[in-house]
């Protein structure tokens, strides 16, 4: 009997594109609870593409610091995030870079120095790191001038905007490439995780930033993630908060009798105060006060009941710390400087538990 035609083989499925960049095929390349919290870091800082997410603030300055080539230069402020000055140190001492540690309020001497490194690496060699306020001494930079200056030198420009986050300042709108977060800060604030971030607007330098997280593994927990934008839903209000409380305690503080002087950017007599006013929406939430001598500065964080003495900053609870205590701490920076970050709790309360510690210290001496 004649045999039924065979059917002819059904076509082969279409061939799916290749995973983009960011596709949620792997976790540690993207994932979707990482976007909610990327998208809405982005927008607060003014940038069309979403912000990157890491599991820590360094990890996330390490691959900023990636971007420069072998044998290139950094400029970074002499005060600033320790953590960030010691990564870069260590990068230096491998032969991978040249680190300039640079006063960078001095703004005709950070223009001198990107002047002379131009004729010497040449575009694309140099990367010009900003940080305004600076850490731990609260100095200003002008943020627009140097990074008009950077680019013309043919430098990339980033800028750690922990201190102020979007909510005081957006660095993308002065001209920085790159915005550097600490998300465990002021964004997540609940002092309960650790993580970091970067912003751009510039969509192949993020995808170049995006492969260095999943190669290099620098991600963040999801759980983690979540938590963080728990956290930037009241980041508005915890700032205000933080903001008055610090206006009203530095202007105590710079006539309390125990106080040799008091870094705040609000203050008029402050050295930064006209720029942070032009520039800034606000003044911020970290206060930095030195006092006579360590001894007494020890005596102040031993003595505070309501304030915690912490390292970090950026929480609902008001910190306090000596910082150089660290041995990683610049020398520069005063070894009697005690920096306050300032927390949601009634400002009152903050000064008179403040003000009982400076009394009793300088009583002991």
């Amino acid at each position: 009997p004649p045999r039924t035609p065979a059917r002819p083989p059904p076509p082969p499925p279409p061939t799916p594109p290749p995973p983009q960049a960011g596709d949620p095929v792997y976790a540690r390349g993207s994932n979707p609870t990482w976007d909610p919290f990327e998208d809405a870091l982005a927008a607060l800082e003014g940038a069309e593409t979403p912000a990157l997410v890491f599991a820590s603030g360094l990890g996330a300055a390490a691959a900023v610091l990636a971007l420069v080539p072998p044998g290139g230069v950094v400029l970074m402020p002499r005060h600033a995030y320790a953590g960030s000055l010691a990564l870069a140190a260590d990068l230096e001492a491998a032969g991978r870079l040249e680190l300039r540690p640079v006063d960078i309020a001095d703004t005709p001497a950070v223009l001198a120095e990107l002047e002379e490194l131009s004729g010497r690496f040449g575009a694309g060699r140099i990367l010009l790191w900003l940080e305004s306020p600076t850490n731990p001494m609260l100095e200003v930079a002008e943020l627009s001038a140097l990074t008009a200056a950077a680019h013309a030198a043919g430098a990339r420009a980033v800028a750690d905007n922990a201190f102020n986050t979007p909510i005081v300042h957006r660095p993308l709108d002065a001209g920085v490439d790159v915005v550097v977060h600490s998300v465990t800060k002021w964004l997540a604030g609940h002092s309960d995780v650790v993580l970091g971030a970067l912003v751009t607007r510039d969509a192949a330098l993020r995808a170049r930033l995006l492969a260095h997280r999943t190669l290099h593994g620098a991600v963040a927990g999801p759980f983690e993630v979540w938590l963080a934008l728990r956290g930037l839903r009241t980041l508005a209000l915890r700032m205000e908060r933080s903001q008055v409380s610090a206006g009203l305690l530095a202007q105590r503080l710079a006539e309390h009798p125990a106080v040799r002087r008091v870094r705040y950017p609000g203050l008029p007599a402050d050295p930064g105060h006209h720029r942070a006013a032009a520039q800034f929406t606000g003044f911020g939430g970290i206060v930095s006060l030195e006092l006579d001598d360590v001894r007494t500065a020890d005596a102040v964080v031993s003595a505070v009941r309501l304030w915690l003495p912490a390292t970090s900053l950026g929480g609902v609870e008001s910190l306090i710390e000596r910082r150089r205590r660290h041995p990683a701490e610049p020398g520069t920076v005063p070894e009697a400087l005690v920096r306050l970050s300032l927390g949601i709790e009634n400002v009152e309360d903050l000064w008179a538990d403040l003000d009982q510690a400076l009394r009793q210290a300088a009583g002991e001496r």
